[in-house]
């Protein structure tokens, strides 16, 4: 929002978007059918990371762009589930179909796609990878890889994420580290979470509005001290090298967390 000259007040364009509002159906122990609009699986950072209140630092990564669509979601139906398929480890899976909407807010690309991960439970490691096809524009193939690592030994968690199109690819890696095993000032300091990122986009084939227009690398490091449970101040500093120039990036924030209860729960028997 802007204050234009010769009217009053603030006058701007303001975008409206609609993340999600499914309908699930949960056919099995292994299997839940979802239609309507979702968020887009393509790795790990959109679905699962997004939100301010679980992501460990302000800014997006540089390639979150890419297989997500033009607003982070998906209009269509998706298969998702899990299962144990040996003793050492797990595997989930996802399956989805996206239609083309220019309707905003729901606006959404067509392509269809596919993640599939391994979690092995004594290590706490999850690997994966994502597949999608665009069925429009250049009717491409996208591929991702991702890793989740939080050692039990250790308040440790290690991201990490890898996409190619044909607009861009790129990586970015992401350790946390909560000071809750210090020898001193153990009780101060269990609350406080350092956080660093280093990440580099490379150009594709294809120009794209939502990607960097050149190759871009970036560091960024901060600090996130969690009150309570839903609410936390993060502080953040980066550094991004590209042939534009090179910038500082300063993010500062307070998330807060909230659940109201739409009425009271029954007996579980």
């Amino acid at each position: 929002m802007v204050q234009e000259p010769g009217r009053g007040g603030f006058h701007g364009q303001v975008l409206k978007e609609v993340d999600y509002a499914q309908l699930d159906f949960i056919a099995n122990p292994y299997m839940t059918v979802s239609v309507g609009r979702f968020l887009t699986p393509f790795g790990i950072f959109n679905e699962r990371l997004y939100p301010v209140w679980i992501r460990n630092l302000q800014a997006d990564p540089l390639i979150l762009p890419i297989g997500i669509g033009p607003s982070n979601a998906s209009t269509g139906a998706m298969l998702r589930g899990g299962f144990r398929a040996h003793p050492e480890f797990n595997v989930n899976y996802t399956v989805y179909f996206s239609a083309l909407s220019t309707a905003s807010p729901v606006d959404s690309d067509r392509f269809a796609g596919g993640r599939a991960g391994i979690f092995v439970t004594k290590a706490r490691l999850e690997l994966g990878g994502s597949f999608q096809h665009l069925l429009q524009l250049e009717r491409s193939n996208l591929f991702g890889l991702h890793a989740i690592w939080q050692p039990a030994a250790l308040p440790l968690d290690v991201r990490a994420e890898y996409a190619h199109a044909k607009r861009g690819s790129g990586y970015w890696i992401e350790p946390a580290y909560k000071l809750s095993q210090l020898p001193l000032l153990r009780n101060e300091m269990r609350h406080t979470q350092l956080v660093a990122r280093y990440q580099q986009f490379f150009t594709g084939e294809l120009p794209s509005d939502a990607l960097p227009s050149v190759n871009t690398k970036e560091f960024e490091a901060g600090l996130n001290y969690y009150f309570m449970d839903g609410l936390k101040a993060s502080g953040n500093y980066g550094r991004q090298f590209s042939s534009l120039g090179n910038l500082n990036v300063w993010s500062m924030g307070l998330t807060y967390r909230f659940v109201a209860p739409l009425g009271h729960a029954g007996d579980v028997r």
